[in-house]
Formats: C-alpha cells, sequence, structure tokens
C-alpha cells in the first residue's frame, strides 16, 4: 500500500537545504501541505535569509502541491508558536512535525567554547523541544501527531571535536523516550531518525566519492516512514546512502550481589557477568529497570515483594 499524507499538515524545521528540503519535497509529493521552515543562516547559525525556504516553496508549488515559507529561529519559542499558528491560520491543524533544524560548532572540547556548546544545545535541543511544545496541544486535541526527532551517530556513539553536537543529539532521544509516554493515549507517535548524509554539513568531511552515495534523497524514506499512520513509536531509525538500520539502546541482564560483595571490589570480582551481553533486552519505559532491579534482589535474598 503506498504512504500518503493527503489532508495532513507537516512541518519541517531546517528545510531550506539538504535533509530538510529532500524531506519537505516527498512529503509534498505525497499529499502533505508543508510549512518550509528555515532561518536562512549558514552551516554554524550566522546570518540569515528567507530567500533558501521561499525556493522550495516554489518547488512544491510548481508540482501542484501546497506550502508556505517560515523564517522562525527555533531557539526562540516564540517565534516557534508564530510558526505553528500559522500554519493553524492556514491549514486548521499539525499532524506531522520533522524536526530537522541544526548548525555545527565543531571543535575539541579542549578549545570550545561554552558560548559554542550553549549555542548548539539552543537550536538542536532546545529548538526541538520547542517545536514539540509548540505542537503538543494540537496534536493531543487532535489525538494524532506524528513527531521526528533527528538524532546522529556523533550523539549516539560519539565523534571527536563533537562534544556539543553529540550533547544535543543525545537529548533528543530522551526528550523521544518520554514523548512516547506522553503521547501514546492520543495516538501520537514520536521516533528518532539518526542520518548519514552529504550535506552542508558534512561536506569537506567525507571523501568526495563516499559523499556523492550519501544523498539526502537517500535518507528521507525512512522520515517518511516514521512519519507515517502506520510508524512505530520510539524508534531509532538510522539512514544513509541507501541503507537502514535501528539503533537500540540496551540493558544487560545484570546480577545481584550478596550484601557482602557489594562494593566496588565485588562489582570488578563479578564485572564480566554484570557486562555480559547474554539476556540482554531493550526497555521500552524507564520503571522496567528498577522492575529488573527489585527482581533480582528479591531472588537473590529469597523474598517475595508482593
Amino acid at each position: 500500500m503506498t504512504i500518503r499524507y493527503d489532508d495532513k499538515v507537516a512541518i519541517v524545521t531546517g528545510s531550506g537545504h539538504g535533509l530538510g528540503r529532500s524531506h519537505a519535497i516527498e512529503l509534498a509529493k505525497r499529499g502533505a501541505k508543508v510549512v518550509i521552515n528555515d532561518l536562512g543562516g549558514s552551516k554554524d547559525g550566522t546570518g540569515g535569509s528567507s530567500e533558501a525556504a521561499q525556493a522550495v516553496v516554489a518547488e512544491i508549488e510548481a508540482m501542484g502541491g501546497e506550502a508556505i515559507a517560515n523564517g522562525a529561529n527555533v531557539a526562540k519559542y516564540d517565534e516557534v508558536e508564530a510558526m505553528v499558528k500559522q500554519a493553524m491560520d492556514k491549514w486548521g491543524r499539525v499532524d506531522i512535525l520533522v524536526n530537522n533544524a541544526g548548525i555545527l560548532r565543531d571543535k575539541s572540547f579542549a578549545k570550545g567554547s561554552l558560548e559554542d556548546f550553549q549555542l548548539v544545545l539552543d537550536v538542536h535541543l532546545t529548538g526541538t523541544i520547542n517545536c514539540c511544545k509548540a505542537c503538543w496541544n494540537i496534536m493531543r486535541e487532535q489525538n494524532y501527531g506524528r513527531i521526528i526527532v533527528t538524532s546522529s551517530s556523533s550523539g549516539l556513539y560519539g565523534n571527536f571535536g563533537q562534544t556539543n553536537y553529540g550533547t544535543a543529539k543525545m537529548g533528543v532521544i530522551g526528550l523521544m523516550n518520554s514523548l512516547n509516554q506522553e503521547g501514546g493515549k492520543n495516538n501520537i507517535k514520536v521516533n528518532c531518525l539518526a542520518p548519514t548524509a552529504g550535506t552542508r554539513m558534512t561536506e569537506g568531511i567525507i571523501p568526495d566519492k563516499a559523499f556523492d552515495l550519501l544523498t539526502p534523497e537517500a535518507v528521507t524514506p525512512a522520515v517518511l516512514f516514521l512519519a507515517s499512520e502506520d510508524a512505530p513509536a520510539q524508534t531509532i531509525l538510522a539512514a544513509g546512502a541507501g541503507a537502514f538500520a535501528v539503533a537500540k539502546i540496551v540493558e544487560t541482564a545484570g546480577m545481584w550481589l550478596k550484601p557482602e560483595d557489594q562494593t566496588p571490589e565485588g562489582i570488578a570480582a563479578n564485572w564480566d557477568s554484570i557486562s555480559s551481553s547474554e539476556g540482554e533486552n531493550v526497555p521500552k519505559a524507564g520503571f522496567e529497570q528498577v522492575f529488573k532491579m527489585l527482581t533480582l534482589a528479591s531472588e537473590g535474598l529469597g523474598i517475595s515483594l508482593d
């Protein structure tokens, strides 16, 4: 069955270029009405212009779609609220939110400034929070919403020189996890894209031959899937060069230590068992860890917690 978004309204942040532009155009091709949000700055967040967003709107309109341009800075909540109001005034609903806007201020932790660190957090993490917050009650009242946050391998696994970026990109995963707990009853599904693409942010970092494979268009199918009615929830979908994978945060089965072994030395002595991947699982909510620890303890002590 073909996935379409007829009668759906989507907001795609940072959609004047690269990944965001690709996401927005493909959503529009499949029937969505799209807010093209772009501050119009350079990849480090400086400057600003509406030309990029207007150009994408023109592309969508030329193929018979509907779109409007918006220049909100996602780091400023009042501007984000105005963007969402613009969508509501125009179309009366917001169904899909793709949090894509971002900047880079790459430097080693030793050399990078706290001002740059904060700026990256403001755009990637606070910007995502702002957009989710501005859309949240609308989606709750509709009993429908599909939210996509954008993470990165830098957040999941780390990259040299990207402590600020990686911190922000792991933060959005925490946001996704908890929003799913709160939004599920209102049919709001929140998922995470972890893209690898050749964009303004990766140009000069990736060799030309590989860069040519890492097109934004090869990532966008993951967004289209996560934005669909039958999307999963609380899933980290990695995408790049036409390849797709699911990243998972796993927890080992663990073990209970006798009171006399509940010491750092006891942990060291049992480290192989504690860290063994055998029996590891993927918790869906924080309380699962609490119950697991209590179960291990009650079994070890031979007592019932009922």
